[in-house]
């Protein structure tokens, strides 16, 4: 199983765009793209609050979030997958993996209806027989539910399923669903150092992930 943002595809430039336009429409000041790039982890309800409040511990006055979210949801269709980039070491890993025979899987915190077409645009999307998105259930990673469900449709215990992700949230939802997880070192974990989590690797792209698991 594979996360999106911050794995497989670079969508800050995306994301805060969208996020800019939403402020912009509501008469609030931009915010520098490298400080949104930390607000990105946990979907998009979060990255609109840590928006509007300029912090990534803050939250937003509960009546301006409802105005916003919206906004930003429409600002954001207009331009997933514009500006956005696929890793160095995506396609070849993916490629790797799938001719050694492995089932692939990408389990995202993105809604389903931005998820699929960026990876239909990106020219992705063959690669996966399952995507699990942020609103496939009720509960998104760190939550271990989306990667059971993976689990679950591909028929395998956990144990047998790997995620490979870029933050917390990835290796969080992993070790409570009972996988293994290895984190790439390029991703974005909301501004901190993957080498602080509790993780089985740490990867410099998926081409040295599937290597990894070759050997295993």
């Amino acid at each position: 199983m594979i996360d999106l943002d911050g794995t497989l595809l670079d969508t800050i430039p995306d994301l805060a765009v969208a996020a800019n336009a939403m402020l912009r429409e509501l008469q609030r000041p931009a915010l520098d793209p490298a400080l949104i790039r930390t607000f990105v982890g946990k979907g998009i309800p979060n990255l609109v609050k840590r928006t509007l409040s300029g912090d990534i511990d803050g939250d937003a006055d509960p009546a301006l979030f409802e105005r916003a979210l919206p906004i930003y949801e429409r600002c954001y269709a207009e331009v997933n997958g514009r500006h956005t980039t696929v890793y160095a070491g995506v396609l070849e890993g993916l490629q790797r993996l799938s001719a050694a025979g492995f089932a692939l899987g990408c389990v995202t915190n993105k809604a389903m209806r931005f998820t699929e077409p960026l990876l239909k645009q990106m020219d992705l999307a063959h690669f996966f027989s399952e995507v699990v998105a942020g609103d496939t259930l009720a509960k998104k990673k760190p939550d271990p539910a989306p990667l059971l469900y993976a689990a679950a449709r591909f028929g395998v215990s956990p144990k047998d399923m790997l995620m490979i992700g870029d933050s917390l949230n990835d290796a969080q939802a992993a070790r409570a669903a009972g996988c293994p997880v290895f984190c790439v070192d390029y991703g974005y974990n909301e501004g901190h150092d993957v080498r602080e989590l509790d993780v089985d690797a740490i990867v410099g792209s998926l081409v040295e992930a599937a290597d990894l698991i070759r050997k295993a």
